[in-house]
This record gives structure tokens, sequence and C-alpha cells, in this order.
């Protein structure tokens, strides 16, 4: 599996949506503000009037169609052409027909008007309480067991909701919940932020994995002060592992000698087999081979995982539920 660290790093399991993509903020700053003066807010309100006579060629029918009385119609699709300074019309006394101007006006006017149609009927299918859409991030760690079996759980009585699913380090993830492109997500530590919110849901275990043939191999605990002058294996500055690694270290009065810094904690457990060092790691998935892991006795070796939000954010049905459930996991996230 590829462990990637860039935003638009994305993995959605078979039957639900596949996403990759940049995790860019809907409006971008380059995307043009709607004055009052535009285009976009002069013509709007009358585009689909336009259709409808364009199409009819009538705008009696095209009244009807929508309606609302012709003699407004009529002034509406004049007030068009003066805005635009362009004739899109030829009258033929109750019969109207597109000009060269009109019809180009038409094609695109019909293509923004079906984009309008197909994000409406998007955001209300994401929203649908039985088949709607939740997007949910969680951390690497997590993949292989916890976060399937959540799924598995909740789907058990929501067969039809989707997901989208995107697998990242903790700050990477937080800043989605901000730019909205997540609606919850599974991190460690739990985010201490006024925009966000958080609840911890369980904690894990942390150990002190050493090669299988160290000095401290044929021990069960250790206090982690025995390991201050070994090489150490660690996650790169940013994830909140590391932070957690050097927070302990230093309660144990000392600063780690890091020998690599990676991506992903099996990674660093096979250089562990490997001798390049020891590493502080939460337990593996699959027990390794060529690695001794030691229950860390002083400090109190462990993270909380949790799950976050945006504080205030309004949630649609299928995440609601979603959190509710989560949220009804506490102390039984992670298998014991």
């Amino acid at each position: 599996m590829q462990h990637d660290r860039r935003p638009g790093a994305s993995l959605s399991p078979s039957g639900n949506e596949s996403v990759t993509r940049n995790f860019d903020k809907s409006v971008t700053p380059d995307t043009p503000d709607i004055k009052a003066d535009s285009w976009a807010a002069t013509l709007t309100p009358r585009l689909a009037q336009f259709v409808a006579v364009a199409r009819h060629e009538h705008v009696t029918r095209a009244a009807q169609q929508l309606q609302m009385p012709q003699s407004t119609l009529s002034r509406s699709m004049v007030r068009i052409e003066k805005d635009l300074g362009v004739t899109l019309f030829a009258r033929h006394g109750r019969t109207v027909s597109l000009t060269a101007a009109g019809r180009a006006f038409l094609a695109s006017v019909e293509k923004a008007l079906s984009d309008v149609e197909r994000a409406a009927e998007s955001v209300q299918a994401d929203a649908d309480p039985t088949s709607g859409k939740v997007a949910f991030g969680f951390l690497h760690t997590l993949g292989s067991e916890t976060v399937p079996g959540l799924i598995r759980a909740f789907r058990a009585d929501h067969p039809r909701v989707r997901f989208q699913l995107v697998q990242g380090y903790g700050e990477a993830m937080l800043e989605r919940l901000r730019y909205g492109d997540l609606d919850l997500c599974l991190t460690s530590p739990l985010p201490d932020a006024p925009d966000l919110a958080a609840r911890r849901l369980d904690e894990q275990k942390l150990r002190l994995v050493v090669p299988e043939d160290h000095p401290l191999a044929s021990r069960k605990r250790v206090r982690l002060a025995e390991a201050a002058t070994e090489l150490f294996v660690t996650l790169e500055p940013g994830y909140g592992l590391r932070r957690i690694t050097d927070a302990l270290c230093a309660e144990a009065g000392f600063t780690p000698k890091v020998a690599f810094e990676g991506e992903d904690p099996e990674t660093l457990r096979g250089l562990v087999a490997a001798g390049l060092g020891v590493g502080l790691l939460p337990p593996p998935a699959v027990p390794r081979p060529g690695v001794v892991e030691l229950t860390v006795t002083a400090p109190r070796a462990f993270r909380e995982i949790g799950v976050a939000w945006l504080e205030g954010h309004p949630d649609t049905a299928p995440v609601a539920a979603f959190k509710k459930f989560l949220l009804s996991r506490r102390g039984q996230l992670l298998p014991r």
C-alpha cells in the first residue's frame, strides 16, 4: 500500500467511491468573486427563462411551462438583450427564433444549467439518509483492522451508505477537515484547536520494539530510560506518533538519537528487525518476525485515538449516523 503524505492521496474500498484529487478549498483564491454588477449576478435569474423561450420559440408556451405571466417573461427577455447589448431573438408575431448570437448563447447557457442540475442532484444524493456519503479519514496504522471493522459493523445497519476514505497522517487530515474535504477523521493525538471538535474513543499502548538479538530482547518489560543510548527509527516530524515519541523520551530524561525517519510504522518495524535501531510503535496487525515487542513500564507509553470534526459544521444524515456510531464505540474501538 502506498503511504503518501501528499494532500491528494486517497483510498476507497470496493463498492465505494474512489477519488484521487487535490484537496483544495472549494473556493480558491483564483476563483473570481461574484460582484453585484457581474454577468453572473445580472443574468443568472433569467437564464432558465431564456432557455425555455429558445426551446419553445414561443413566449406564451414558455410562460405556461414556467408558470409565470407572459408579459413578465417578455420583459425578462428584453432585459437580457439590453444587458448584453446583443439581439438574441428574431420576433415573428407571436413566435420567436434565435439569432446566431442567440444560438451561441443558448449552447453555453444549457451547459451551465445542466451543471447546476447535476450539482444539486449530487449534494442531495450525498445527504440522503439511507444512501448518502461519508468522507472519512484515518491514520495509516488503523487501516488494516480497525477501520474495516468499523465500516463492516456500521454497514450492517446502513448497507447503502457510501464511504469516501482517505488515509494519511494526522495534521494533513485535520487540514482536510478544515477545507471541508472530510466529514470525520480518526486521529492521534486529539487536536486542541478552537475550530475543531474531538472526542476520545480509545487508547493504544506503545511498545519498545527491538531486534530479536538485542540485549533487551530477553525481557518482557523495560523502562524507556534503558533505551536512552540506542538509535531510534521514528516517523517523520509532523506525524502525531513522532510527537508522542519525542514527548515520552523527554519524560524519560533523554532526546532520542534518530537513525531513520519514515512514513510507515511497518517499515520502521522492518528496519528494527534489520538492526538499524529500536522503535516506539503501536502493536502490529500481524506479528513481525525478527523483532521483540517490550511493554514500557515508565513512563506510561500510550496514545489516545479519537474522532475529530469541524466545530459548528452541520452534519448530513449519514454523517450524523456514522458519528453517533463512532461515539458509541468508546473503549471498544481497538482490538484487545
